[in-house]
């Protein structure tokens, strides 16, 4: 059984219900979710002139390979209405694959752990909440250890 970790965000509409509608449609699509952090709201990363994001981790199990679950997820954020303009862009909703167990993959379509997660607030947070040991597989460093190191100084408010 695989295990994912998914970063699920909104910006648009209801954000609270568009998390719990990708997280239906993942359960229904990729897995049950077994376990998932709280709320977090915080103010847009990168193009900030928009409106505070909300943010969740969830972990996924699942049979599919990694290839087959970022399909998935893309075909999960176009049926949800997710219209691809630019990046950091405000968006009804945004699933990042941020760990496939403890694999390191990179490819055209799909980089894993996310490049991204040491730099964001936003994403450690909600993983110290749920997995603070879990080791980096790259950086080879814990959840918590990069969230006390992080520079990024984005207020981070659980909801």
């Amino acid at each position: 059984m695989n295990k994912l970790y998914l970063l699920l965000g909104s910006n648009m509409g209801n954000s609270k219900k568009q998390l719990l509608a990708a997280q239906k449609q993942i359960s229904k699509k990729i897995g049950p979710i077994v376990r998932q952090s709280k709320l977090y709201q915080t103010a847009a990363w990168g193009f900030t002139n928009q409106p505070d994001f909300l943010n969740q981790i969830i972990v996924v199990e699942s049979t599919f390979l990694p290839q087959d679950c970022i399909t998935k997820i893309l075909s999960i954020e176009l049926e949800m209405g997710r219209i691809r303009t630019k990046k950091n862009a405000p968006r009804i909703i945004d699933i990042d694959i941020l760990y496939f167990n403890k694999e390191i993959i990179n490819t055209k379509k799909l980089v894993v752990p996310h490049p991204a997660i040491q730099n964001r607030r936003f994403v450690l947070t909600p993983l110290n909440e749920i997995s603070p040991a879990f080791i980096h597989p790259v950086l080879a460093k814990t959840n918590h250890e990069l969230l006390l190191i992080c520079k990024d100084t984005l207020n981070v408010k659980k909801i």
